[in-house]
C-alpha cells in the first residue's frame, strides 16, 4: 500500500508529467488553404455574458482568486473589460500565461487495497474561470464552423450536438446489419477511442496540421497553437 508522499508524487507524475516520444511528422506538407466563408471573429458581450453565467456560481476556481459568484455579481461592470480582453487574445492569437495555470486536487479513493495506480486517486481540476469562458467561446466557434462545413466523420460519436446514446447505438447497429447483408461475407472490426483520455498524447504539430487540412480559419489555428503551448498544472495533496 502506498502511503508516502514521495511515492504518490512519483505515480501521478508518470500520468501527468510524462515525456512522450515525438510523433513522426515528416509527411506533413506546408500548403494551407484557409476557409473562404466569412465568420465573424469578434467576440460579443452577449457571448461573454452567456458563457460566464452558465458556470455554477459556487464552483471552485483556480489561481485567479476570483470566485465565480463574485465575477457573475460584477459582470455588469466588467463585461466591456472582459469582452475587450478576450477580443485582444483573438486579435493577437495569444492565450495569456495566467490562463494556462491549473490546479488539480488529489484525493485517495476510499476502500482501495493499495494506491500504486493513478486510477486509485480522485482528481478534481480547478481552472481559471476567465480562461474557461474564453475556451468555451472558442469551442462554440469551432463547433459551429465544423458543423456548417461537415468537417467531422460520420463515424465520430462523441462531441456531436444532439447525438444521443440511443441514436449512436442505432447507427452502429445499422452499420453492422448493412455489412452482414452483403453477399460477400465480411468480418466486422470496431475501434473505439476516447478522445479526451488520449488528448495528452496527441502531437500538437499533427493536430494543428489537421486543422489546416480541414481548412479551418487561420485565427483559430494560431490561437489554438498558443493555447496548447506551455500549459501548467500543479498537484495539491491533502497531507
Amino acid at each position: 500500500m502506498t502511503t508516502t508522499f514521495e511515492k504518490k508524487i512519483e505515480i501521478l507524475q508518470e500520468k501527468f508529467f510524462f515525456s512522450s516520444s515525438q510523433a513522426n511528422v515528416n509527411n506533413i506538407a506546408e500548403s494551407f488553404i484557409s476557409l473562404t466563408v466569412s465568420f465573424n471573429s469578434c467576440i460579443t458581450e452577449d457571448e461573454v455574458k452567456q458563457t460566464i453565467r452558465w458556470v455554477k456560481a459556487d464552483k471552485a476556481s483556480s489561481t485567479s482568486d476570483i470566485s465565480n459568484r463574485a465575477l457573475q455579481a460584477s459582470l455588469a461592470r466588467l463585461i466591456s473589460v472582459l469582452t475587450s480582453l478576450f477580443n485582444a487574445c483573438i486579435t493577437h492569437k495569444y492565450h495569456l500565461k495566467q490562463f494556462k495555470k491549473a490546479q488539480t486536487i488529489v484525493l485517495c479513493k476510499s476502500k482501495k487495497s493499495n494506491y500504486i495506480d493513478s486510477k486509485m486517486y480522485q482528481l478534481i481540476a480547478l481552472l481559471n474561470i476567465m480562461s474557461k469562458a474564453l475556451k468555451s467561446i472558442m469551442i462554440k466557434r469551432l463547433s459551429d464552423i465544423v458543423k456548417t462545413h461537415c468537417m467531422l466523420s460520420n463515424a465520430q460519436m462523441r462531441a456531436r450536438h444532439k447525438w444521443f446514446v440511443i441514436s449512436t447505438l442505432n447507427l452502429l447497429i445499422d452499420q453492422v446489419h448493412t455489412v452482414w447483408s452483403c453477399e460477400i461475407k465480411h468480418v466486422i472490426f470496431m475501434l473505439s477511442l476516447d478522445i479526451i483520455e488520449v488528448f495528452n498524447w496527441v502531437s500538437h504539430i499533427r493536430l494543428l496540421h489537421t486543422l489546416k487540412m480541414k481548412r479551418m480559419l487561420s485565427y483559430i489555428i494560431k490561437w489554438t497553437r498558443s493555447f496548447l503551448k506551455n500549459q501548467k498544472m500543479s498537484l495539491i495533496f491533502n497531507e
